[in-house]
């Protein structure tokens, strides 16, 4: 069997190849990059590094041949482009005779209306209509998302957010890594939908969490997402990045990522990582890093 992973010099990918590798045999794994320099580290450990360009078709040919199970991780553009893209390698998935695809995608994507899952929505209807086994792994939230306000916390700022009561799922990378490759390696996922999300709660709970891990109150700031939006300029985010930081906002408030499901306990076999434990682990990093 021969498993090959995309985008797996990427923060989730990379964590993904790292756990296939505790599991099978580097000679059954593969990796598909835009920048095989990258992959380097891996090739010497006896990976496969492929070159695979998703705007470019015939890469993607090469890449996936004699693929048995292909995790194509989501990308993250505009919508215009990740579609071209995503479709070429479906394509080329089909074209390659590949055995089983997983994805990437986002919680309850078929359905939600979260800024997210249209784009999602639309990839996944593109594996369906291959008639290739699948399985869709709608990850809920990274709590890595949030180290930006984790460190601003820890130099004594304000939680800001105008999420208002909605409810996340939030999980550490390293859990959805591990729930993939369980997947990967794994019997009886063809045909699948997997909700992979930790403990939903709001950000007031979040925040009482991250207090306790630094031993301080942090104070939540509750406000409109205009003002969301100009104290995110304010502390020197990109404008171009501002929609995309409302739009989640306004997701979360309207309830797009509060999905209940035991999905990830499940597929890892013990439950998620605790949201206090992930805090920490980010905490310690911030600190051994100097931010």
């Amino acid at each position: 069997m021969k498993i090959l992973v995309t985008g797996a010099t990427g923060q989730l990918g990379s964590k993904i190849v790292e756990a296939l590798l505790k599991t099978v045999p580097a000679s059954e794994l593969a990796v598909s990059v835009r920048n095989p320099e990258k992959a380097e580290g891996l090739r010497a450990r006896g990976v496969e590094v492929r070159y695979g360009d998703f705007d470019q078709p015939k890469t993607l040919d090469i890449a996936f041949s004699g693929i048995d199970r292909l995790l194509i991780i989501s990308t993250f553009e505009d919508h215009e482009t990740v579609m071209r893209q995503h479709l070429n390698a479906v394509a080329a998935a089909g074209r390659a005779q590949v055995k089983f695809i997983a994805y990437t995608s986002v919680t309850n994507a078929s359905e939600s209306e979260f800024f997210l899952a249209s784009s999602h929505r639309a990839r996944e209807e593109a594996i369906l209509k291959t008639g290739i086994p699948y399985s869709f792994l709608r990850n809920n939230w990274y709590v890595e998302n949030e180290i930006g306000g984790i460190q601003a916390a820890m130099a004594g700022a304000p939680w800001v957010t105008s999420a208002g009561t909605g409810k996340v799922g939030w999980v550490l990378r390293q859990d959805l890594a591990e729930a993939a490759t369980n997947v990967l390696i794994g019997k009886g996922h063809e045909n699948t939908i997997y909700e992979l999300s930790g403990k939903l709660m709001t950000q007031e709970e979040l925040v009482a969490v991250l207090g306790d891990v630094l031993g301080k109150e942090v104070h939540l700031q509750q406000v409109d997402d205009a003002t969301y939006a100009d104290i995110m300029k304010g502390a020197g985010m990109p404008e171009a990045y501002l929609p995309m930081l409302v739009n989640t906002q306004k997701g979360i408030r309207d309830g797009g990522l509060e999905i209940k499901s035991n999905d990830l306990e499940k597929l890892l076999g013990r439950p998620a990582t605790p949201i206090n434990e992930a805090l920490r682990q980010i905490v310690s990093q911030s600190f051994q890093t100097g931010n």
